[in-house]
């Protein structure tokens, strides 16, 4: 997954006030976030961008509540990134109206800074567990030397190459937008454009053989970005 320094975090709350203190936490964390006050502006948004974890508060001024949000990314984008309900809403019933709608987590308000994110935190190595290997046959990544091998031989990759790659395969199954991914490898600073994706993937498809015949494909997401998917088990 994304380091935690790099996370991409959407945050859905049409409260001024609250939404510019909650990101203030965001941002004081070196995360990055998107702030929205309507329902129809986040889900344009996200249609052709990605996030790591999002933020919902279940009652707005306008538009679509945070639990129909919820339920549009479920069964209607058939997103799973984790999300994180952030309301004054305190009903024992509301909680597991929302955990059975498929929210990750539940916080009341005033939300204490702190407990938002570690919750946060918790959620995103929830979702991308990390570790030293990662294995996903016929590849082997070593993340402690930054070696990846096919077949048990190593691939040159550059450095760029080997942490796009690594984050594909961590995020295996998942469209992401080039936006997300220039964040997530280039780093929130980095003063580059979406063609600078496009050359890596290029790249990667060919050292790494990530080709429509072979078992991993990698998928370029017209006007969106990327997915990488394993699409065939029997070879």
């Amino acid at each position: 997954m994304a380091e935690f320094s790099k996370l991409r975090i959407a945050l859905l709350e049409d409260d001024p006030v609250q939404a510019e203190r909650v990101c203030g936490w965001i941002a004081e964390r070196g995360y990055q976030v998107e702030a929205f006050n309507a329902a129809a502006d986040f889900q344009r948004f996200f249609r052709k961008s990605s996030f790591d974890v999002v933020m919902l508060d279940w009652t707005l001024e306008t538009g679509s509540s945070g639990l129909e949000v919820l339920q549009w990314l479920r069964n209607t984008v058939n997103s799973d990134t984790p999300v994180i309900f952030v309301t004054a809403r305190l009903a024992e019933a509301d909680i597991v109206v929302a955990l059975q709608a498929g929210a990750d987590d539940y916080l009341t308000k005033p939300v204490r800074q702190h407990e938002l994110m570690a919750r946060l935190n918790a959620l995103a190595r929830r979702a991308q567990p990390e570790a030293e290997t990662l294995e996903c046959p016929p590849y082997t990544f070593d993340t402690a030397n930054r070696v990846v091998s096919l077949d048990g031989e190593p691939v040159r990759l550059t450095e760029k190459e080997f942490e796009l790659a690594l984050f594909l395969f961590r995020n295996r199954g998942r469209v992401l937008s080039r936006q997300h991914l220039l964040t997530s490898v280039w780093g929130t600073s980095a003063d580059l454009n979406t063609r600078t994706v496009d050359t890596h993937a290029s790249r990667l498809r060919k050292k790494l053989k990530l080709l429509a015949n072979e078992r991993w494909k990698l998928t370029s997401i017209y006007q969106h970005g990327y997915r990488l998917e394993e699409h065939n088990t029997d070879r």
